[in-house]
């Protein structure tokens, strides 16, 4: 609220007007921060050795000519057939409800949408700030443009209310702001709200993953509980997912660079440890399981 607004109201009404406006600022701006500095759920990319052992797994044709793996894969969910895709960038096929964000140029787990107001992806391991955030803000914003509205009814009582609106430009302005934005916030909120009781992101929501937008036939969420409760805590509550960013790692080049190579070793010139061809096996497992 406005330098005038809030001494105005402490004095004329109840002192818990600020007090409740100074908690709702801060519980929206640490649920900012939260987002916009918590890891989204990046998946790291795939390294060389993974790659070649991935597409060395889909092509078993035997030839010595490259060709790109396919581009899906499909596994069942709850009775639903999903596909997985492969991204190109990532070198790897996406877990369920993956997508590649063009702005962060990562792979996101449960991808929901690129926020630039947060500066961040929102997916699983942030969602639940962004939505007490967009959540605590549509409160913040109404309870200013109700506490506003009451300054100035207060204070043109007994006098003519546009000569007090001339003494009150800033609560003006306020009130002017506070109209045009609190009905997208309330939209955003709500529609955030229908996505959290039917377990969808926007990203599913746009694209029509789960209904008949797209013209086709429709087909059941397999990620749904049937109950708007159970889907409530499952998309906001439980323990928060382990971030999978290697923070003390070191960053692999995509190119092997060409080295002597001698009769007794591999082509890259230099002997492959154990761990790493466990490594590359355990992954080419993983891929055909």
């Amino acid at each position: 609220m406005s330098h005038l607004s809030c001494p105005f109201l402490a004095r004329h009404l109840t002192l818990a007007i600020p007090i409740i406006a100074a908690i709702l600022f801060f519980f929206v701006m640490s649920c900012l921060l939260q987002t916009s500095f918590t890891d989204p759920g990046i998946l790291p990319r795939a390294t060389v050795c993974e790659a070649a052992a991935l597409e060395k797994q889909i092509d078993n044709t035997g030839s010595s000519t490259y060709r790109p793996p396919p581009r899906t894969r499909e596994v069942m969910i709850n009775g639903q057939v999903v596909k997985l895709k492969y991204c190109f960038t990532c070198k790897m096929f996406r877990p369920p409800r993956t997508s590649h964000c063009s702005v962060c140029d990562n792979c996101v787990e449960r991808f929901d949408h690129h926020c630039p107001w947060v500066g961040n992806c929102v997916g699983k391991r942030n969602y639940r700030f962004f939505y007490a955030f967009i959540l605590s803000l549509s409160f913040l914003t109404a309870f200013i443009f109700a506490c506003v509205v009451t300054h100035l009814t207060l204070r043109s009582q007994g006098s003519n209310f546009l000569s007090t609106l001339k003494e009150t430009p800033a609560s003006v302005l306020e009130l002017v702001i506070c109209f045009f934005s609190i009905w997208s916030i309330l939209g955003l909120s709500g529609f955030h709200t229908y996505l959290v009781a039917s377990n969808l992101t926007t990203n599913e929501d746009i694209k029509g993953s789960w209904s008949n937008k797209r013209g086709g036939e429709a087909s059941v969420n397999p990620y749904s509980h049937k109950s708007v409760i159970t889907n409530c805590c499952a998309v906001l509550c439980g323990p928060l997912p382990p971030s999978l960013i290697d923070r003390r790692g070191f960053v692999q080049s995509d190119t092997v660079l060409p080295s002597p190579v001698r009769s007794d070793e591999p082509a890259c010139g230099a002997k492959p440890d154990a761990s790493m061809e466990d490594t590359c096996q355990d992954f080419a497992i993983s891929c055909t399981a």
